[in-house]
């Protein structure tokens, strides 16, 4: 079916090329339809004032506000040596605080001709400090006159709706463009179904656009977002049960372990049990495995909560079945990491076909993309004759060359570094669709899970095994105390001297070319007056200072791949006492002896990615100790992130808040990423009940009629949301 013409229409036509180009480019708007979905960001009573107090700085803001008094000063310059130079300063006021506004040069003259005192009106643009006073260079404005078809009353009362703008196109001029599409509003085909709609009292979707739009009161906008979140959790969750109900379509070879094999062979040989958290969410992918459509599955789990070990088990019991199991890691460090830990594990169960191996053991090859010819000649000959029943790798697995025997279960470690794409391509290794396993180690909250991986069925293990310590985190503040820096490198020396050993994290490698496009600092930078810290810089320093006497190694991604290897090889054995490293550290690295972490400018780094980064200690019996190193101020955003971090280990709590600082990021598209959002008005952590519900109904209405073909509506919405891109995100997922 056809969208509708009206909304379909572009921008071009309607507001004519130059807004339309500025609309495509800033605000990714191309059509009517887009803009009418393009919301208010709040709303501004003409007689209630924003508060001119809370200005965030180096935001484009939109303010109301009244005009205190304006001076017209001349100065003397280069331009204008003979004092001819004039600049406007105008001072607003909304009773909660005042701002300067400035203008210079030639563009003195009209608002000195409209900004007079008494004057209201609208300004928009960035707020900066100078000499320790807020203010808005050359803000655009429009001033607020009390129109004579308007009384006074019905003037300060209406609802202004403030738009998210760009430095290219105020709030104002956006909603001028939008008063001139409204009409179109009508023509809105309802994805809802009626029975729904009516069921839970929602309006109807022209109704709601035109209330968020033109509200006349605060329940007008109240009821319009209650409708247009519906729609967007119903339409997603839609797209997502029809995932699934495509999926349960499709055929698997069903992998049951053998009552004898290798997998109780591997059981008998381990020298702990397992937590009961395991043993559960074993016996839900054991469940999966042994039906006839193929598993998709999220397993979910703390830093260091044993999730290698339940996904061990799974390829273990497809290798019984007589299938082949692939694991794909997002960096070569950690394919090694994996591939080494795993043939510890299997001991003589991993020496399939050697002299020494045990009569049911098979093959675990490990394929990079650094690895050398013959070794890949090897690792893929085993691959194709079946030979080796694990494979462990990088994206090298995913090559056009790779043959498998039998591709029974494919595991991701680390889903959110992996590209679909790549998912995708291994899955079709299979000759009929494998199983799937997707690990993270980054909690996800619910709604989160249900909204991003609603494709999949969630796993959580939030037990950690037996013998894992507590880990202590404190924040260092470098630049308030100094001499909390300095006895931050006394406790890694003091937990040297105890035998263990410590890293040490920044978030830059420090041979970087300088590039001359990235030399414009952001706001925070220039701030900061430096870049971040660099891991060469760092190491260089603490060998030759602080940590003087110790062995200090570095390890970043940009080393040779063999170098990578044996850096880590030394410090696994303990010849390294403190590792200097970039983030290549975050995910999988295991060594137990290693109890201290210290972070560098740890502002600089995201909660999820500290929280990860933190996980690499304390896996030992051993406390871990993580030190949290910021130059930031007590009061900044980026110390209480910190705190917030030192103050709990609960990965869910710190991904909730996480989440609530960078948005949901587009949920569909680059999920993680913090990009412009899909949801518009749905905010995943606050509207769970919303999300829980839209998923019900969903998974109702593909049950009944998974083609949606009584339900035009739903399919346009549908259409729409799953454009070409998102269309093959989900297709692949």
């Amino acid at each position: 079916m056809d969208l509708v013409p009206a909304l379909e229409e572009p921008l071009k036509k309607v507001l004519g090329p130059p807004t339309a180009k500025v609309m495509a480019e800033h605000l990714g708007l191309h059509t009517v339809g887009d803009l009418l979905h393009h919301y208010p960001r709040r709303y501004e009573e003409r007689g209630q004032l924003t508060h001119l107090a809370d200005l965030p700085m180096d935001e484009h803001v939109t303010v109301v506000a009244m005009v205190a008094d304006a001076r017209l000063l001349s100065y003397a310059s280069a331009k204008a040596p003979r004092g001819k130079g004039q600049r406007l300063e105008v001072t607003i006021t909304d009773g909660s605080g005042r701002v300067q506004l400035v203008f210079f040069g030639s563009g003195v003259h009209k608002p000195h001709k409209d900004l007079l005192p008494g004057t209201r009106a609208m300004f928009a643009g960035k707020v900066s400090v100078f000499n320790r006073r807020i203010q808005l260079m050359h803000p655009a404005y429009e001033l607020l006159r009390a129109d004579s078809d308007e009384t006074v009353e019905t003037w300060a009362g209406a609802l202004i709706p403030l738009y998210p703008a760009t430095a290219k196109l105020e709030s104002w001029k956006i909603g001028k463009a939008i008063q001139t599409v409204l009409p179109s509003a009508q023509e809105a085909v309802d994805p809802l179904p009626p029975a729904l709609r009516e069921g839970r009292g929602l309006v109807t979707l022209p109704e709601a656009l035109l209330k968020i739009h033109r509200p006349h009161t605060k329940a007008d906008i109240a009821d319009a977002r209650a409708r247009l979140k519906w729609d967007e959790a119903f339409v997603l969750q839609v797209a997502l049960a029809r995932r699934r109900h495509a999926d349960a379509q499709l055929p698997a070879v069903p992998r049951r372990p053998s009552p004898d094999g290798l997998l109780t062979a591997f059981d008998d040989r381990l020298p702990f049990t397992l937590t009961e958290g395991q043993r559960k969410v074993s016996r839900e992918i054991f469940a999966d495995l042994a039906t006839a459509h193929p598993m998709h599955r999220l397993l979910q789990g703390e830093v260091g909560s044993g999730k290698t070990m339940v996904a061990l088990r799974a390829m273990l019991a497809v290798v019984d079945a007589g299938g082949q199991a692939a694991m794909l890691a997002p960096t070569e460090v950690l394919a090694q990491q994996h591939h080494r830990s795993i043939v510890e594990m299997m001991g003589e169960l991993a020496e399939g076909g050697m002299l020494g191996g045990a009569e049911r053991a098979t093959k675990v090859v490990l394929l990079t993309g650094s690895m050398g010819a013959a070794g890949r000649r090897q690792a893929l000959l085993d691959l194709v004759t079946g030979e080796a029943g694990i494979v462990i790798g990088t994206h090298a697995l995913i090559e056009d060359k790779v043959q498998f025997h039998d591709l029974g279960l494919v595991v991701v470690d680390e889903q959110h570094r992996f590209g679909v794409e790549q998912r995708d391509a291994l899955r079709g290794k299979g000759k009929q669709p494998p199983h799937l396993l997707v690990m993270t180690a980054t909690p996800i909250p619910r709604t989160v899970a249900m909204t991003v991986f609603g494709d999949l069925e969630t796993s959580v293990l939030d037990q950690l095994p037996a013998g894992r310590s507590p880990i202590a985190s404190h924040v260092v503040p470098a630049a308030d105390k100094p001499h909390f820096l300095a006895r931050a490198w006394e406790r890694v020396r003091e937990e040297v001297q105890n035998g263990h050993q410590a890293y040490v994290v920044c978030p830059r490698i420090g041979d970087e070319e300088e590039d001359p496009k990235k030399a414009r600092k952001s706001a925070e930078d220039e701030a900061e007056k430096r870049p971040p810290l660099a891991v060469l810089d760092v190491a260089d320093h603490l060998s030759k200072g602080p940590l003087h006497g110790l062995r200090v190694e570095v390890l970043h991604g940009r080393m040779h791949p063999d170098d990578k290897d044996a850096v880590m090889c030394r410090f696994a054995a303990g010849d390294t006492h403190v590792l200097v490293a970039t983030t290549v550290i975050e995910v999988g690295v295991n060594v137990p002896n290693a109890t201290a972490m210290v972070i560098m400018d740890a502002d600089r780094f995201g909660v999820s990615q500290l929280h990860q980064l933190r996980g690499r200690v304390g896996r030992g019996s051993a406390a871990g100790l993580c030190l949290l190193v910021t130059e930031m101020p007590e009061a900044s955003a980026a110390r209480q992130r910190l705190n917030a971090v030192a103050s709990t280990l609960d990965g869910f709590e710190l991904s909730r808040l996480d989440l609530e600082q960078r948005r949901e990021g587009d949920v569909l598209g680059q999920a993680q990423s913090g990009a412009r959002t899909s949801l518009r008005v749905l905010a995943v952590i606050e509207d769970e009940e919303v999300i829980a519900e839209a998923r019900e109904e969903a998974v109702a209405v593909v049950a009944a009629d998974p083609e949606l073909t009584g339900l035009p509506g739903l399919r346009t919405a549908l259409d729409a949301l799953l454009d070409e891109e998102r269309e093959q995100y989900l297709d692949k997922g």
